[in-house]
């Protein structure tokens, strides 16, 4: 197992050589070891395979230097890297279960997270990309597959929603992937590990995960609605301490936009646009397996009931409404997400 471990020589010299190896489960994206350097235990990540391991581990050392920046710390410290072999050596975290209340540690520390970066950032990451036409398109054929009529001011309120995202500002530091998992809870407090999807942009697109139900996580939850109040106003909180601004954007707009993007990260890093909406339940395109259709429910309910007073999206919440009730006509075996993560 030493021998497999990619410590070439250019990080023994600054840090000495690694003991008492151990590999780790991880992503297929990425290999993982456990190993002492002077006695004190480190975590060595190798980002493999794929033509998108190169950008994956650029991101990943560009946001934990850029997030090296908060106090308390939000990441584990980053000790060392070797970018031929795409290795970075990182503080090992001592992982605590999470309490009950966890959703607002974890908003407090996504806040203190997005804070760390300035406008002096621009440049160091890629900028966060909303949906696009496509997606519009995608998710008004998954409709019609479901057999609702679209509203006719429907599409209309979908592009203004799209350019809406497009132009909202900021350059927060995005995590990219901030779902339970990839959030370490330690007796100093929570912190983020897995920054190959990080990008700048707006904040908010990732406070909505907690009330759309995370969105590019496999263990989407949704938590009770007394938590999630207490965990964004935790969030809102934090982030007007740290940088003595109001939170930039509309949450309903970004809970919006993740609806219409479906399971980004992994149907879309599979698949690319998803082709197959007209052949449910026939056919796994991203809303296929019982899990997907669960997340989808619960989306098109959040949505639903945040646009319900809304003068922009008020066609879309009667669409996510009849969507649903669609869903729950041809699958009425969905349950709701749950409340905890497992």
């Amino acid at each position: 197992m030493w021998s497999q471990l990619p410590f070439g020589e250019k990080l023994k010299a600054e840090l000495g050589s690694p003991r008492r190896v151990r590999r780790l489960s991880s992503s297929p994206r990425s290999r993982v070891w456990r190993a002492e350097l002077s006695g004190t235990p480190v975590v060595v990540k190798q980002l493999v395979g794929g033509p998108g391991a190169a950008e994956g581990y650029a991101r990943e050392a560009a946001a934990l230097q850029l997030a090296s920046k908060g106090d308390p710390p939000v990441v584990p410290k980053l000790l060392g890297t070797d970018s031929d072999e795409r290795v970075l050596v990182l503080e090992h975290l001592g992982h605590q279960t999470p309490r009950s209340d966890w959703v607002v540690d974890y908003a407090t520390a996504l806040a203190r997270l997005h804070a760390v970066a300035g406008a002096d950032a621009t440049g160091s990451l890629p900028t966060w990309s909303g949906p696009t036409q496509g997606d519009i398109d995608s998710f008004l054929r998954l409709a019609q597959a479901l057999g609702v009529v679209l509203p006719s001011g429907v599409r209309a309120e979908l592009e203004g929603l799209v350019d809406r995202l497009a132009r909202t500002p900021g350059h927060a530091l995005l995590h990219g992937d901030p779902c339970p998992g990839n959030d370490m809870h330690t007796r100093e407090g929570v912190r983020f590990i897995d920054f190959e999807q990080a990008a700048l942009g707006n904040g908010i697109v990732e406070l909505a995960y907690l009330r759309i139900g995370f969105p590019t996580c496999w263990c989407a939850t949704a938590p009770a609605p007394a938590l999630l109040d207490a965990a964004e106003s935790a969030y809102r909180w934090t982030w007007r301490t740290a940088t003595g601004t109001e939170v930039p954007g509309d949450l309903t707009d970004a809970c919006a936009g993740w609806l219409l993007r479906g399971d980004a990260l992994v149907q879309r890093a599979q698949r690319g646009t998803i082709d197959h909406l007209g052949e449910i339940p026939d056919r796994d395109w991203g809303w296929g397996t019982a899990t997907a259709r669960q997340r989808l429910a619960h989306r098109l309910r959040i949505v639903g009931q945040m646009t319900a007073e809304s003068s922009e999206l008020h066609d879309l919440g009667r669409l996510a409404a009849a969507m649903r009730k669609g869903m729950l006509t041809r699958w009425p075996e969905l349950h709701p997400l749950p409340s905890q993560r497992p």
